[in-house]
């Protein structure tokens, strides 16, 4: 039998009403009963049938219900894997990204005086050219020498050598303007890019590394200093390679050192 406890109360008194008709004996030889039997039991029929549908049906949204559910939990977890993976690339790019970085700082700067070094002073030639041949704004080259530098190294030892070029770097680099350039060429040599230059300021700008070296306390030597520099000078001329530039340079360098070293020498 199907269960009436979800029935309205009037369609559940109706039935209760007609069970006990067709119960009452004194009804047994009513001409309606067997018609009012039939009507009963397929009423009943009828009900079941429509319960069973509901039930089918709320067992199909539960299903479906559970699927929607589980989906969004695949998809939750998905997400955060996502995330996660998301988060790792992050770390990791940024991680090449330093490595990277750290590895052109490497590759572009002296270890011994953290200037730059030769690789660094080829590329800031290339750009000042460039930017002269684009815009007609020369640059000065100079290429300072320490004079004597090997006695320093045989009379005090490599170490006291290595001290030195770390002074020397460093006077150069506060003798120059904020926007020049400068960086060890080789050996105890060292390279000066002065951009936007005339030659007269040029030879100023090194008198000034000159002499910043040569006031220079040198307190690992003997006697404290006595450590000097020769300097050759140059301008770029518009159409030349850079190169040409370094070897004017190095030429007036030269003569700075024949003419008794400690001096700056300029080449036009």
């Amino acid at each position: 039998m199907a269960d009436r406890s979800l029935l309205h109360p009037a369609e559940r008194d109706l039935l209760e009403q007609v069970e006990r008709l067709l119960a009452d004996p004194a009804e047994q030889d009513n001409s309606l009963r067997a018609a009012l039997a039939a009507l009963f039991a397929y009423s009943e029929l009828q009900r079941e049938r429509l319960e069973r549908v509901v039930r089918i049906s709320d067992g199909y949204q539960h299903v479906t219900r559970g699927e929607k559910q589980s989906l969004v939990d695949q998809y939750d977890r998905q997400l955060r894997r996502l995330e996660k993976l998301a988060r790792i690339s992050d770390r990791y790019q940024n991680s090449l990204r330093e490595m990277s970085e750290a590895l052109r700082d490497a590759a572009l700067h002296d270890t011994l005086t953290g200037l730059g070094n030769r690789r660094f002073l080829m590329e800031r030639l290339k750009d000042e050219t460039e930017r002269a041949s684009r815009k007609g704004q020369l640059y000065a080259v100079g290429i300072l020498d320490v004079d004597h530098f090997k006695l320093i190294n045989d009379r005090f030892g490599h170490e006291a050598g290595d001290q030195a070029l770390c002074l020397i770097a460093n006077a150069i680099k506060d003798a120059l303007r904020e926007y020049d350039q400068c960086g060890r060429w080789g050996g105890e040599e060292f390279l000066i890019i002065l951009p936007d230059t005339s030659l007269e300021f040029a030879v100023q700008v090194a008198e000034r590394v000159r002499l910043a070296i040569r006031n220079t306390g040198f307190d690992f030597i003997e006697g404290g200093g006595g450590v000097t520099a020769s300097i050759g000078i140059t301008i770029y001329q518009p159409g030349e390679p850079y190169s040409a530039a370094v070897n004017r340079a190095d030429s007036a360098l030269l003569q700075a050192k024949e003419l008794g070293r400690d001096r700056v020498a300029a080449a036009s």
